[in-house]
């Protein structure tokens, strides 16, 4: 595959990488929190919005492509914040096979 040409100054929203962690909840469980590993720059895309009745009302839900340089600490179930919004990474590859840069489906996270 031939290497995108992606120009790095598309990269604009700056964003903070949190890992999940597991927490001592005082009763012999575990609370999971999340906590910083970095701050990276990034392009965010929407992908796609859905709306359903679920319970007591109306849910929505909206998916994001992430691009980001690649780095060997990424993984699904890590989240990407950008002040009150938070990306959900669910999957994660290698945009043109190069190793430069990672595509990110990321779900939003709402409330």
């Amino acid at each position: 595959m031939a290497a995108l040409d992606i120009d790095a100054g598309r990269l604009t929203a700056r964003l903070v990488l949190e890992a999940p962690q597991a927490t001592d909840d005082g009763q012999g469980g575990a609370d999971v929190v999340f906590a910083e590993q970095a701050r990276v720059w990034a392009l965010i895309e929407p992908k796609t919005f859905g709306e359903e009745i679920k319970g007591p009302g109306l849910v929505s839900e909206a998916t994001h492509q992430v691009t980001l340089r690649a780095r060997g600490d990424l993984r699904p179930g890590q989240r990407l914040c950008k002040d009150a919004r938070v990306f959900e990474i669910l999957a994660l590859r290698d945009l043109d096979e190069t190793g430069r840069l990672m595509l990110a489906l990321c779900r939003e996270v709402t409330g």
